[in-house]
């Protein structure tokens, strides 16, 4: 493996001169799975935005595959807590909107439909939703849009997948459900993602390596590397070894809320 993406010594003011991140820096390596923590307004969303060249630091360098990021990045795919559905659209049809706006597929999506629509239902499938090509958004349930989402994120190709608590809104026993898809998505196509979560279980549950980061203005804390084997399942939340890497996190948080105070 190698460094996919890599912020160093990052900073990034907002107008007014709040300063969201200070001196952050990590590594993703190539088709690993990170996900980052910290309390609430620690910059994990800007973390986001520099990664995927929605922002500019204010000073250092966000490097992606080996290029330094300079505007919207077109090899990244991207998953929200909201799902974000066009509810004029039918499920097949919202999952191949990226396909409409991406180069080179929307050059190629009109001579080439059939073969996008069939990797697209495919795709469909391995998260459970066969057969749902031509619903509406309101006729599935939140879990379902999520996963229409998560495929949506998907069908470009990306190399990276950056998710921003894309199942914070869901209740707890879809939300662990979606775990498993993600993880089984990701073990088969070896994107790199980053996951940006506040559910400590989550990250442990999904990452191969788990930043924690500061108050703001946010910088990386601590690194922890999650060692536990996969494909991972509930009964592994349930193991002494994931619940102490939990409260480690949960420690280190607290800590830092409590030194804010």
């Amino acid at each position: 493996m190698h460094p996919f993406v890599e912020l160093d010594r990052v900073s990034l003011s907002y107008g007014g001169g709040t300063l969201a991140v200070d001196g952050l820096s990590l590594t993703v390596e190539q088709g690993q799975f990170a996900a980052v923590v910290g309390p609430s307004g620690c910059g994990k969303s800007t973390l986001m935005k520099l990664v995927t060249g929605l922002m500019p630091p204010t000073r250092g360098g966000v490097i992606v595959d080996g290029q330094e990021v300079a505007g919207p990045l077109k090899i990244c795919g991207m998953g929200f807590q909201n799902p974000t559905l066009l509810p004029w659209r039918t499920t097949l049809r919202n999952l191949m909107l990226p396909l409409e706006i991406v180069r080179p597929h929307r050059h190629k999506l009109r001579r080439e439909r059939a073969g996008y629509e069939a990797e697209a239902k495919r795709l469909l499938a391995s998260v459970g939703l066969a057969g749902f090509e031509d619903k509406f958004p309101w006729q599935l349930s939140g879990g379902m849009q999520q996963r229409v989402s998560l495929c949506r994120a998907l069908i470009h190709g990306p190399k990276l997948l950056m998710l921003d608590e894309p199942f914070g809104a869901l209740d707890a026993f879809t939300r662990e459900e979606l775990w498993a898809v993600l993880q089984d998505v990701w073990m088969e196509r070896r994107f790199t993602g980053i996951l940006v979560t506040h559910d400590l279980r989550e990250a442990v549950y999904l990452a191969d390596v788990v930043y924690v980061m500061t108050a703001r203005p946010g910088r990386v804390m601590s690194v922890h590397r999650i060692d536990l084997p996969r494909p991972r399942n509930l009964e592994t939340t349930f193991t002494p070894e994931f619940g102490r890497l939990v409260h480690a996190l949960r420690d280190e948080i607290s800590n830092v809320r409590e030194a804010v105070r």
